[in-house]
Formats: structure tokens, C-alpha cells, sequence
């Protein structure tokens, strides 16, 4: 979908200008947005999981939702084998798929979601307050679109945020690169090696 792209350079555009009436002086100088800051979420087995919690080692953050028809399924999917094919490589890092709609996403329904995925992946959920910490700690934007049905979809950030072991930002991945290109990046972030650029 022709949104998903425009929301993933968005990541990018809007680390000019802040994002809660801050100063500009509180953004990084290299032009990219922030990212990377608190958050505390319920996992779906259960576990609380904050950025403190992760300190030491290498993640990366996926937005989405289970009622998502195609991206946030097929991005899954594709982390998934990717982690198949990295072995063990791929336990250096943790996965997290953070649901942008938790008042449908309860905690069993992510864990039946899951089940269809890489068990190293956690899925997490929050309030609607602790949701919104976690998009602002990652720069990252989702909206509720209502549908002519009377439901609803989110639309949301959809690339995949690289954080390293001391939790600064390594970058983004796109599941539209090249599968090698993709492999060599977190097989960096698994060594240490990704850089902030």
C-alpha cells in the first residue's frame, strides 16, 4: 500500500521539528528523528517489558495490529524466516511487535496471534497511554481510520526500528530491501556493529 512508504519516510521527515511542543534544540542534530526512549508493555505471556529491561541487548521494534490484512502479518512472517535462516545469530536480538490497537488486541488475542510466528518474537500491548508513550519513545504514528462498516483500521508506522544493546537507534528496515541487505543488518545489530547513521 502506497501509505505504508509514505509513513516510513515520515519516520525520517519529522525529526526536524518536535513532536510535543518541545524545542527543536531537543531533537538530534543529524536530521533523523529521535528515537528511543521509555516505554512499559505487557508482553503476551504475560511479562512486563520496558526499554530499561532491554539494556544490554540488541531489539527490534515492529508496530501493528492483528486485524491487519497484509503488512503487519507479512512483515511478521518475513522476520520469521529470517530469524529461521540467522539460527542462532537471531537470539542476540529480541523482536518486538508492539500492537498499536489494544482495545481489540487483548493480551489472549496476541497470544493466539502469535502462535503463527517465530516464538522469539513478543508480542506487547498497554493502555491507550502507555501505547501512545511507546510511539512518542520511537517517533513513530498510528490513527484509528474508521471504515464504512462501522469498524475500524489503524493506520501505522510500518518499517522496522533497529535499537542497539546500549539502546540508541541503529536504523531502519525495510522489508521491501533485498533479503541480503535485510540479513546483513541484523546480523550487524547482533554483533554490535550497526551505527547510528
Amino acid at each position: 500500500m502506497v501509505w505504508a512508504g509514505i509513513v516510513v519516510l515520515g519516520v525520517f521527515v519529522i525529526g526536524s521539528t518536535p513532536l510535543s511542543g518541545g524545542s527543536p534544540t531537543d531533537e538530534v542534530s543529524s536530521g533523523t528523528a529521535k528515537v528511543g526512549g521509555s516505554f512499559s508493555l505487557v508482553s503476551h505471556g504475560g511479562e512486563r517489558v520496558d526499554n530499561q529491561s532491554l539494556v544490554g541487548r540488541a531489539y527490534l521494534v515492529f508496530f501493528g495490529f492483528t486485524y491487519c490484512p497484509d503488512i503487519c502479518p507479512t512483515t511478521l512472517f518475513e522476520l520469521t524466516d529470517l530469524m529461521t535462516e540467522l539460527g542462532p545469530v537471531a537470539d542476540r536480538f529480541k523482536v518486538l511487535f508492539i500492537t498499536v490497537d489494544p482495545e481489540r488486541d487483548t493480551q489472549e488475542a496476541l497470544a493466539s496471534y502469535m502462535t503463527s510466528f517465530d516464538s522469539r518474537i513478543a508480542a506487547l500491548r498497554g493502555t491507550a497511554a502507555e501505547t501512545d508513550a511507546a510511539l512518542k519513545a520511537f517517533s513513530a504514528y498510528a490513527k484509528r481510520v474508521p471504515l464504512e462498516s462501522g469498524e475500524y483500521t489503524m493506520d501505522h508506522t510500518a518499517g522496522v526500528f533497529l535499537m542497539k544493546a546500549d539502546g540508541g537507534f541503529g536504523g531502519m528496515m525495510d522489508m521491501h530491501e533485498p533479503r541480503e541487505t535485510r540479513l546483513e543488518k541484523l546480523r550487524r545489530l547482533a554483533k554490535g556493529q550497526v551505527t547510528s547513521s
